[in-house]
């Protein structure tokens, strides 16, 4: 049983609270790639025209799967770089996984996946309603990948990423060193070999090595600092 007022557990509200209001103000730098790709692209408007044409739903699943491929590619640099690990290890700093402790990310950390993530989101042509029922979901995904729940259901890991799945991300075990990047769909990781899920098991703990400062500021100034 994991207390509700666990550790450092106010230095991830202020990270939520932070993520929630100043990523929201910075949007225009998450945006500034895709927007410099459309005023360059404009001979593609048949094809957006096709994509936006395509039904609801289908217009979703599409999006949820590229941006999770880019996303994985962003993901797993950020843990086989060693500078850009500097920035990911602020969010593998937490020893308690629940939902609030998927919002201990680095603010460049986060402007970056934004920036990659959004491309194929609004350059391919995929209508407002499609995008904005994504970032719907991946809101909740995201939070819904590092609560406290624990449930095993094996026919559905090979599916879809369950906090199971991505716990194993954050877990202690040399197994779990650079597995499980997917935020969606667990086949990516298969295709490219970093797909880890033993049965009906969890990790014994999460955190890493690496000695992270406590609090937010020292945690933004780690990465800068670090060799």
């Amino acid at each position: 049983f994991q207390p509700l007022f666990r550790t450092e557990w106010r230095e991830d509200l202020f990270y939520f609270l932070l993520s929630s209001v100043l990523v929201q103000s910075l949007m225009f730098l998450s945006l500034a790639p895709a927007n410099a790709i459309l005023h360059n692209t404009n001979s593609f408007e048949a094809f957006r025209k096709i994509v936006a044409e395509q039904h609801f739903i289908l217009q979703v699943i599409e999006i949820m799967f590229l941006t999770d491929f880019v996303q994985y590619w962003f993901h797993r640099a950020f843990h086989e770089i060693p500078f850009l690990w500097n920035f990911h290890a602020v969010h593998h700093s937490a020893q308690k996984m629940d939902w609030i402790a998927g919002s201990r990310m680095h603010i460049f950390e986060i402007i970056g996946l934004r920036s990659m993530t959004v491309i194929p989101m609004f350059v391919l042509g995929f209508t407002q309603d499609a995008l904005h029922a994504y970032i719907f979901i991946v809101y909740l995904n995201a939070t819904f990948l590092h609560t406290n729940v624990r449930f095993n259901i094996e026919w559905l890991k090979a599916i879809i990423a369950t906090p199971r799945f991505h716990h194993w991300h954050h877990g202690i075990e040399k197994e779990a060193i650079n597995i499980n990047y997917s935020i969606h769909f667990p086949l990516i990781d298969k295709m490219f070999g970093t797909y880890y899920m033993p049965p009906n098991q969890w990790p014994s703990g999460y955190g890493i090595n690496d000695q992270i400062p406590n609090g937010y500021w020292g945690q933004f100034i780690y990465p800068l600092k670090s060799k």
